[in-house]
């Protein structure tokens, strides 16, 4: 391959910061985009260059010229695309929250295996330069065993029942739209926890609007994170160690920096340098797994992203949330 052939499924805001973050990319090009309906393909490839404008889903699925295809549909239609493009020869990078449950999950995962096409979830953030140099410090235990994480992501809107944010047939809620951020920072560095407990509150259109969980483990460690659509908090993740901590700072989850504690030393503050809006880094591990032949990225393997699927099922259970299509 000498450029990696990209097509964006669905023309919303997330897909404009994709096609954005994919132009810095060197190796990698947006032939594509897909749509329901002709116009809207054709104004989203107006905007951002794009040769090939399809009035489908299916006719992206199944263009020859794209080699993967980027998911950025509501939450609800992520199984359904994610499948489509895998049966129609596309590798595919699904948005998050990858699907709606582990059901939806396991159905999508079985597809990538039966057909052998690449699949990953668009968990940008374990992409990102500041978290990828997150991971080694603390994989090299700079910061000794993880005792505390404590991380939220929460912002203020509206509450508006035409909003895909309060629709429960499309997934909505924070938990899915942004609380599987520190769900999956929790996952990635203490694994599966042994005790669960959460409150949230559900609003007037039955979906979540602010929520806390704490996560416990035999080992002694607890993540304690939030999640919301109603309130502003600061987005700055802590992960608390027997040897020290490092202090993710504000918008933890985008391209960011960090504080590195160390008992015995001077603070340290990293700044990896970063490129692009941020997007641009999934695309090129997506690449690299793609030039490689695999069919999963070591960095969001499926069975990470199918057990945080599990943990968000069994939060919105204790909630009683279940969403129509379930």
């Amino acid at each position: 391959m000498d450029k990696i052939r990209w097509g964006i499924l669905g023309t919303g805001r997330i897909a404009g910061d994709f096609a954005r973050g994919l132009a810095a990319v060197d190796d990698a090009e947006l032939v594509a985009v897909g749509s329901r309906t002709a116009e809207s393909a054709n104004a989203f490839a107006d905007k951002f260059s794009v040769p090939t404008r399809h009035a489908s889903y299916e006719a992206l699925a199944n263009d020859p010229n794209v080699d993967i295809v980027y998911v950025a549909t509501p939450h609800s239609l992520h199984k359904e695309n994610t499948i489509l493009c895998l049966e129609g020869g596309r590798a595919v990078l699904c948005e998050k929250p990858f699907a709606i449950n582990a059901g939806e999950a396991e159905e999508m995962i079985a597809a990538s295996q039966r057909t052998g096409k690449f699949l990953m979830e668009a968990m940008w953030t374990h992409c990102l330069p500041h978290m990828q140099e997150v991971a080694r410090l603390i994989a090299d235990g700079s910061i000794g065993d993880i005792q505390v994480i404590q991380a939220d992501f929460c912002f203020r809107s509206k509450v508006n029942p035409a909003s895909r944010l309060y629709r429960p047939e499309l997934g909505g809620g924070a938990l899915l739209d942004v609380g599987v951020y520190p769900v999956a920072l929790a996952y990635r560095f203490l694994g599966q926890p042994d005790a669960v407990r959460t409150w949230a509150h559900l609003g007037v259109t039955g979906v979540d609007e602010n929520a806390g969980m704490v996560f416990g483990y035999n080992s002694g460690a607890m993540a304690v994170l939030t999640t919301s659509v109603r309130a502003n908090t600061h987005h700055i993740a802590r992960i608390s160690g027997s040897a020290g901590e490092i202090v993710v700072h504000e918008r933890w989850w985008a391209p960011s920096s960090f504080t590195l504690r160390r008992d015995g030393h001077e603070p340290q503050e990293f700044h990896p340098e970063s490129v692009g809006n941020g997007w641009n880094y999934e695309a090129i591990e997506a690449g690299r797994c793609l030039r490689a032949g695999l069919t999963e990225s070591p960095i969001v393997p499926h069975a990470d992203t199918l057990a945080v699927m599990r943990l968000l099922d069994g939060l919105r259970a204790e909630w009683g949330l279940r969403y129509p299509m379930e």
